[in-house]
């Protein structure tokens, strides 16, 4: 490969890498093309992009992203497949999912909202990261509580009373 093809792999990866929020590193080891095949078009129904990369092109490519991700170029070891998501917590869940009728994809590392994770250990608390759509949905349900207790006590009084006031 070319210096020049190898540069701009670089500055794509750069590119990707910086406009996404959340991104994955996995290792693809040693699965099949049917494998990989079912992983691509599973990652393409979630709105996940995944690239497999060479790691010393990735490595570079990390290492000029304006995000701090400092110890995830140590893990670059093997076949890497970089997973891109606009929600945190969908990579973390497709790896779970796939994994379970296959020993790969393994998470090696990822960066979500601002967090390094690094290791398979990491992979429960990566799917129990809240998106920012459930995070919103769970605050107007904690605001409405309150309200519906109200209006519930509200109608619930309404053919009990007449407003009369009685003295003895």
């Amino acid at each position: 490969m070319k210096k020049e093809d190898k540069i701009q792999i670089i500055d794509s990866l750069t590119e990707q890498i910086n406009a996404s929020n959340h991104f994955y590193l996995a290792d693809t080891s040693g699965m099949n093309a049917e494998t990989t095949s079912a992983l691509r078009r599973a990652c393409f129904g979630k709105q996940i992009k995944m690239v497999v990369v060479k790691n010393t092109l990735l490595r570079k490519a990390l290492e000029k992203v304006e995000v701090e991700c400092n110890g995830l170029t140590e893990i670059l070891k093997g076949a890497t497949s970089l997973m891109l998501s606009d929600v945190g917590n969908a990579p973390a869940k497709l790896i779970k999912e796939f994994s379970k009728g296959n020993d790969k994809p393994t998470l090696k590392g990822a960066f979500v909202e601002g967090a390094v994770y690094i290791g398979e250990g990491e992979l429960e608390t990566l799917v129990g990261i809240k998106s920012k759509e459930e995070l919103i949905g769970d605050i107007i349900a904690a605001l409405q509580a309150p309200i519906q207790k109200v209006i519930s006590a509200l109608e619930n009084g309404k053919g009990e009373s007449t407003g009369e006031v009685v003295s003895e």
